[in-house]
């Protein structure tokens, strides 16, 4: 900032016109001085209190992982306003301090940029957000001839595009970008053109780094399209911490994008000369279905996904993404084993009003490298700090978790369990592939729909199904099923006491 503004802190030196005369006496002119200016007074959005609990908390991380840097960034949602960043480098020594703005250097982001692909393709329309994705077992399949691996391994075969992005799951989002852009790599630019990730950041500083993009031309072979895959989860590109921010501030937002800035106002002896006001950079980011979608999809990260284990016991709502990208700049190469640990979010989730994120570059071949384990425990910490002085309006419900009480486990057909869900218009998770048949638990105060496999010559299991579903099942496997009891359960899905003999 002291570059940035130097002319405006510096002032200007007085000047005077003078002759000489017998001796070497200077004489002033009269009318010819002129008075020096004192410099001007710039007063930052930065909390100083904010300030001290980023840096804080990402000083003990770093110092418990001795990675080469970390930076922290707290960014108002409604305004665009930075109240907090954190930049610490290692020393010789092994101690950290402020060496760089390491909030400004673009660096290939990992999984962070799902978003942007999640975005695109929902506003496209080549996919909805409850469409199922065949992604495998194995943690790794083969899209458009190239085979994409999984950093975080998930046994689910299928995933909804939802859980493709809260299990972090290369190998579906990159088939989802796949669908959408195969036949054209570079109309995703497009989109990201205007989540402004092709540009330098617009903050209020200068000498900001700009962005690189690998080519996504498929003239001369098919490294365009190869290009593209790689760019929807992370890699391909290079964009700074405060880009990732910035994007992810305008979901918290409802689509909103604020431009990032630190100067508050500018006053000099005393008296403001200049106030700066937010601006918005979009007004309308994309469609409102399209975000909403999003940020359902960024709780169910929390909730049920790569960051559930670290926000575990939370008193209140988080949403947002976990990122772990394989480092390759300058001298270091992928099989140095360096990792770039993220974790970017917003809370409270239901009515944010702060937008954080915590990347942390992990020294070669860290035990823990991954944005669940590295970087999102510094942003619980913040989070946690800020949520307790700063977040008006706290809902007192939010700090104890309620117990369900039914304690409710059903089962049956997966469509109708869904539908049943929908049109309640009650959040669940879906972790259902093509299966038919699901199972219904509670898991954090919230459904989970899972699937459950229905073979052949296997008597099925119909605990927690409705009679209609039970009997459908046990007379296809050539059972007699004789009926006592009767009742019901909430949702409609009837409990009853089945007693049979094989024929």
């Amino acid at each position: 900032m002291e570059k940035s503004y130097d002319t405006l802190l510096s002032g200007s030196d007085g000047l005077k016109l003078v002759r000489y005369i017998a001796g070497g006496t200077a004489i002033p002119i009269e009318g010819s001085q002129t008075d020096p200016v004192h410099g001007k007074d710039i007063y930052t959005t930065i909390d100083v209190n904010m300030q001290d609990i980023t840096e804080t908390a990402l000083m003990r991380m770093m110092l418990q992982c001795e990675g080469p840097y970390g930076t922290a960034i707290v960014m108002e949602t409604s305004t665009g306003k930075i109240k907090a960043m954190a930049n610490l480098g290692r020393r010789s020594d092994g101690t950290y301090g402020e060496d760089d703005n390491y909030a400004l250097r673009v660096t290939e982001p990992g999984s962070t940029i799902k978003l942007a692909t999640l975005l695109s393709v929902l506003e496209k329309g080549t996919s909805k957000i409850t469409d199922m994705v065949e992604v495998g077992g194995a943690g790794r399949k083969e899209v458009a001839g190239k085979m994409v691996t999984d950093a975080e391994r998930h046994k689910a075969t299928s995933l909804s595009v939802q859980g493709c992005f809260a299990h972090s799951s290369n190998v579906g989002m990159s088939m989802l970008a796949y669908k959408a852009f195969g036949n054209n790599p570079s109309e995703i630019k497009d989109y990201y053109h205007k989540f402004h990730l092709d540009s330098r950041s617009p903050i209020d500083l200068t000498n900001v780094p700009k962005p690189t993009m690998a080519p996504l031309s498929t003239k001369g072979g098919e490294a365009g399209l190869h290009n593209m895959l790689w760019m929807s989860f992370g890699y391909a590109i290079q964009v700074s911490p405060l880009h990732t921010l910035t994007l992810y501030n305008a979901i918290a937002n409802n689509g909103r994008m604020m431009k990032p800035y630190l100067v508050n106002n500018i006053q000099s002896n005393g008296i403001v000369t200049k106030q700066i006001q937010p601006q918005v950079l979009e007004e309308n980011l994309c469609r409102p279905d399209v975000i909403a979608a999003a940020r359902a999809s960024m709780e169910q990260t929390v909730t049920d996904g790569t960051a559930t284990r670290v926000f575990k016991g939370v008193p209140f709502a988080i949403a947002g993404k976990t990122g772990t990208s394989h480092v390759a700049d300058g001298p270091i190469k992928y099989n140095h084993g360096v990792y770039q640990a993220t974790f970017v979010g917003y809370f409270p989730a239901d009515k944010p009003q702060f937008t954080l994120i915590v990347l942390i570059r992990t020294k070669p071949h860290a035990a823990s490298h991954y944005g669940g384990t590295v970087a999102a425990p510094v942003f619980r910490e913040i989070a946690t700090k800020l949520y307790a002085m700063y977040v008006d309006k706290k809902d007192p419900s939010q700090y104890a978790a309620t117990k369900d009480s039914s304690g409710f486990y059903y089962a049956g057909y997966a469509n109708d369990i869904k539908n049943v869900y929908q049109s309640m218009k009650m959040q669940y998770a879906d972790s259902v592939a093509q299966d038919n048949w699901a199972t219904v638990y509670a898991k954090n105060n919230k459904p989970v729909v899972k699937a459950t496999t229905v073979r052949q010559k296997v008597m099925p299991n119909v605990r927690g199904m409705g009679l209609k579903d039970a009997i459908y099942l046990l007379e296809n496997m050539g059972v007699k099923v004789a009926i006592r009891g009767k009742g019901k359960s909430p949702c409609n899905l009837l409990h009853q006491e089945l007693n049979w003999q094989k024929v």
